[in-house]
């Protein structure tokens, strides 16, 4: 089995993403998951007198209990006419107490002309010295070629002898760097194979998105000879992202079979730290994200969904259990059967795809969808709506009466408010709640606690944690259908109803009671137990 290095550059390349920043505690919570997924090499960011930040976490990085990875720091080569002892950048690379150092040198001899504006002798003389002076300072130095595909393209010679220089100074690794994110796969996989005949040092490979073929060029690049992949989580990085190690770890272990994790389940903890990280980073997980989104082996057409019920490898090209992930059963206009027996399964699991409660389960929820019900993401309604198509439901309470005034507090102020009157029949008894709120469903929340508070003494704990609201048809105006979807937790687990009205309001309303009726019925497993 082949062994690929994984090197993780969230911290730095990740944090370079626009709508991204990292503070210091997310550094190092985000170490911890990197270390915890078994990654060989966690660069931690630059270290250097203008980015305090990475100075201070490289400080506090010293103390973390890494069983797995390398810490690594970030930086460049010693400036244009410097000696590297005399650079400060590299010295602020060394106080970082980094046991791995990773510097950049120009590859492309369109940047050693235009942007360092010096000699090719003196950029060779940069690279190789400064690699050698970090070298003799005892640490592992990993020289990035950056730029290394443009310069092939431009100056093949050149950027060969960028990868020499950085070879005599001692770098135990030479990363051929699409820095741009143009390269083509033939392109990357020919560079590749050309460095490999020239220098000895183990090759890496870093690209970029800007093409589309990152993930693509980074497999190339490994089959062409690669020993170390470097990339980001969730493939967050500047301009369109890194290479998603998300993706290419589960494609080097379950399709080339390389062993590139050192934690022995790290494969199967992808899902869950991807996650971690997106919500670290305050970005919302792509659900279409290949091994790791939530829709990623989530089945939706009724041929799918029954050919999966049959034999799950007819529509899965890997199990979703080997990468963290869950099969899903989506439901919609276009479910069949098997959909509906699989998602009822644990509440009536006698119930076959040719139960005659199936059957009409699914004419309801087609007959719904048709109305403006969405419940692919809504399985609190589902569960209730299946248990009232089996009889097995019980009403809490329902409204018999119902009023919501918007009020403005006086004639030309800005301050608005909701009031909401609620008479109610709960086991026949009608009571009844008036509530203030800032907003019309927040009154009729009130409202609602009002009334059936002290005899449901549970829904003090549930509170509503997400609102949504969506046009379901614009061609009426003012006067369309919405949809609206309410997700509540309790405290302990979330759980998520769907409404559909022409009339907001009456939308709200639908999507709370079922979300108060899945709060009230729930165990403590977070399950809703069909009555008797």
């Amino acid at each position: 089995m082949n062994r690929i290095e994984v090197y993780d550059t969230t911290l730095r390349d990740g944090a370079q993403a626009e709508g991204i920043s990292f503070s210091v505690e997310d550094k190092r919570r985000i170490a911890l998951l990197l270390d915890e997924l078994g990654v060989a090499y966690i660069e931690g960011g630059w270290p250097n007198p203008k980015s305090p930040k990475d100075v201070e976490f490289f400080a506090l990085a010293r103390e973390l209990p890494l069983r797995h990875a390398t810490l690594a720091a970030f930086g460049s080569t010693c400036r244009v006419g410097a000696a590297p002892e005399d650079d400060e950048q590299l010295r602020a690379l060394l106080d970082s107490g980094a046991p791995a150092l990773t510097i950049f040198g120009k590859s492309w001899d369109l940047h050693v002309a235009e942007v360092l504006r010096c000699s090719r002798d003196e950029n060779l003389r940069m690279i190789e010295e400064s690699v050698a002076f970090l070298r003799e300072a005892g640490r592992e130095v990993i020289f990035d070629a950056e730029h290394f595909f443009d310069g092939w393209r431009a100056d093949s010679a050149y950027a060969l002898e960028t990868l020499r220089a950085a070879e005599r100074g001692g770098a135990a690794r030479l990363v051929l760097c699409d820095t741009n994110g143009g390269s083509l796969p033939r392109q990357i996989a020919e560079a590749v194979e050309a460095s490999a005949s020239v220098v000895t040092t183990p090759l890496g490979i870093h690209v970029h998105n800007d093409s589309g073929c990152a993930v693509g060029n980074t497999l190339l690049a490994v089959e062409a000879g690669c020993v170390q992949v470097q990339g980001t989580l969730n493939g967050y990085g500047e301009r369109c992202g890194n290479a998603d190690l998300c993706v290419i770890v589960p494609n080097l272990a379950l399709k080339l079979g390389c062993q590139c994790l050192a934690a022995p389940d790290g494969v199967r903890q992808l899902r869950h730290v991807a996650h971690a990280v997106a919500e670290i980073a305050l970005v919302e997980p792509d659900p279409r994200q290949p091994y790791v989104g939530n829709s990623a082996f989530a089945h939706k057409g009724g041929m799918h969904q029954d050919g999966m019920v049959k034999q799950p490898r007819s529509f899965e090209h890997v199990e979703p259990e080997s990468v963290g992930n869950d099969r899903r059963y989506v439901l919609s206009e276009m479910a069949g059967t098997a959909a509906v027996q699989m998602k009822v399964a644990k509440l009536f699991p006698r119930l076959t795809k040719r139960s005659p409660e199936v059957l009409e389960l699914l004419r309801r929820v087609k007959e719904m969808e048709n109305a403006g019900y969405e419940f692919e993401a809504a399985d609190a309604s589902f569960e209730l709506l299946a248990l009232d198509v089996m009889g097995r439901r019980p009403t809490l309470f329902d409204v018999t009466r119902m009023t919501v005034l918007v009020k403005e507090t006086a004639p030309n102020v800005a301050e608005v408010f909701a009031e909401a009157a609620l008479q109610l029949r709960v086991n026949g008894d009608a009571v009844s709640g008036v509530a203030d709120g800032d907003g019309p469903v927040h009154a009729l929340d009130n409202a609602v606690r009002q009334a059936i508070g002290p005899r449901f003494p549970r829904l003090a704990d549930i509170r509503l944690t997400d609102f949504k609201v969506r046009v379901v048809s614009g061609k009426e105006g003012t006067a369309a259908k919405v949809r609206v979807v309410i997700t509540s937790t309790d405290g302990h687990h979330s759980w998520t109803t769907v409404g559909a009205h022409e009339n907001i309001i009456w939308a709200s309303w639908l999507a709370l009671v079922d979300g108060y009726h899945y709060g009230l019925l729930m165990n403590e497993a977070g399950e809703v137990v069909p009555t008797q």
